[in-house]
């Protein structure tokens, strides 16, 4: 998993509930998640938020399948 990826993902407990944002902006990795997974392509979020940009789409996936990955290890 690239790193330098993944530091796009910032974790503040005053923001959003401590939940994991992007760049410190208040748009959470679950945002960008329902997003995609309610039929929005990375083209429309980036169009609908210009601040983001692509790579923080790809972080959000990168910093699920890290996540997916914890979890299993786990459950193993």
């Amino acid at each position: 998993m690239d790193a330098k990826l993944l530091e796009r993902i910032t974790l503040e407990p005053g923001k959003r509930g401590g939940k994991p944002c992007l760049r410190g902006m208040r748009i959470t990795v679950y945002d960008i998640l329902g997003w995609l997974a309610s039929g929005m392509s990375a083209e429309e979020i980036l169009a609908d938020y210009p601040e983001l940009e692509a790579l923080d789409v790809t972080a959000c996936l990168a910093f699920a399948a890290e996540r997916e990955q914890r979890i299993s290890r786990v459950a193993a």
